[in-house]
């Protein structure tokens, strides 16, 4: 991951970064995922990570990507509770242990999420923050990173940067039925975002019917009596796309883009590249993409991040959030990087998923069926499916990666996976 020495990869999906910690339960949910970062382990890499690995899985990443395990070392921290990882790894008393394996060998740490609590532990034992210079840095660059992962700071910067948004205003939570009132006027359906949430978490849908009824605006906890919302109308959409951009001292670049899976306004997967219905914003996507890094870089930030969009039935975007950190396509793609590398396919498409089997299942069995089935991720072909994140703690709710030559072919495999696997609905 870096010129200079080994990584600390520091799986804090438990951050308030994008969401109070108040909101523990969905941070312990997303948490989950923390496994998927052992595809960007090299040899000297350190990994710590809030839940299990299975030795399975383990075995199974090395075999894929080459790297011998007894050249990683992976530190599980016990649970601690809705609390940042770098607390639950000094409740442990895992410190002087992390300190050991990365202190005196120039390694650096590499967050999930770029806040405070991680900065601090990079800190406390003596290494840098990937991919910035210093600690000093990357705290120079937590205002910013603060800021653009919020509704409110994200809608102002936009505006500033000339990006389209939907039309829409920010309140405080005692004003939000009024600000829904007054948009209803104009729109048939608006949403409600807390200020502080990803992935969904959090959203109202709200109509002209539902405020006939009485209902109200059944808003979230999200955010305490006093938090920051935002209110938009709620547009007529054919597609839900994202950028993702690198922000480096060589300059910005758009490195992919692809089309969100959503249910309500909640990512349920992604697929890359953008689908024939909305390539058409794709030079739009990465100006916006573009000109957000710039005022990044400008800011002190180094790093991936994510703009997503919607695309009405009339085909315009519209900015509708950033995501400054590494979002849940960040390390899926670098994987798919690394596994094509030198392959019959080094232009992949490829999408990442979730599916429910009817039975729970292990590790090893749902990879016995992919083989098989001749599904499983073929390394000289560059294709077939990836069970990216360990099993699922239900044995049912399987997250996996399909990689082929071209979006067609990406369905295909799914298809076929989803019969393989017996997937409700399936």
């Amino acid at each position: 991951m870096t010129e200079t020495g080994p990584i600390v990869v520091f799986a804090n999906f438990l951050s308030d970064l994008a969401v109070d910690l108040d909101e523990g339960q969905i941070l312990t949910t997303w948490a989950q995922q923390a496994p998927r970062k052992a595809w960007l382990l090299r040899p000297g890499d350190v990994f710590v990570t809030p839940v299990p690995l299975s030795r399975e899985f383990l075995r199974y990443v090395y075999d894929l990507t080459g790297v011998p395990p007894e050249s990683v070392a992976v530190i599980e921290v016990p649970p601690a509770g809705a609390v940042p990882l770098a607390r639950a790894v000094r409740e442990a008393g895992l410190v002087e242990y992390v300190r050991a394996l990365a202190g005196d060998r120039g390694a650096a740490l590499l967050p999930t999420a770029l806040d405070a609590s991680a900065i601090a532990f990079a800190r406390d034992i003596g290494i840098d923050v990937h991919p910035y210079p210093t600690v000093e840095a990357a705290e120079a660059a937590l205002t910013t990173t603060m800021l653009l992962n919020t509704k409110t700071g994200f809608r102002e910067t936009a505006e500033q940067l000339g990006m389209r948004l939907p039309a829409g205003r920010m309140c405080r939570r005692p004003e939000v039925e009024g600000v829904v009132r007054d948009l209803l006027r104009d729109h048939e359906r608006v949403v409600v975002k807390p200020d502080r949430s990803a992935g969904g978490h959090g959203m109202r849908f709200v109509s002209r019917d539902d405020l006939r009824s009485g209902a109200g605006v059944p808003l979230d906890t999200v955010g305490g009596p006093e938090g920051l919302w935002v209110v938009e109308e709620h547009l007529d959409v054919a597609g839900s796309v994202s950028v993702q951009v690198e922000v480096a001292a060589s300059g910005t670049r758009a490195i992919f883009s692809g089309a969100m899976r959503t249910v309500q306004g909640s990512f349920t997967g992604y697929a890359s590249p953008l689908p024939p219905s909305c390539v058409h914003v794709a030079g739009e996507l990465e100006e916006w993409g573009t000109a957000l890094g710039r005022y990044l870089a400008d800011h002190g930030y180094a790093g991936p991040f994510g703009l997503d969009a919607l695309v009405d039935t009339d085909g315009v975007a519209y900015a509708s959030e950033s995501n400054i950190r590494r979002t849940a396509t960040t390390t899926p793609h670098a994987m798919v990087t690394r596994l094509t590398e030198g392959s019959a396919n080094p232009h992949p498409a490829w999408s990442v998923s979730k599916g429910w089997t009817r039975t729970p299942m292990d590790f090893d069995e749902v990879l016995a069926r992919l083989r098989a089935s001749r599904l499983a991720f073929d390394p000289d072909r560059g294709e077939g499916v990836v069970l990216y994140a360990d099993a699922p703690p239900d044995g049912r709710s399987w997250r996996y990666a399909v990689i082929a030559r071209s979006a067609g072919d990406v369905e295909e495999q799914e298809t076929a996976l989803a019969e393989v696997l017996e997937f409700e609905g399936g």
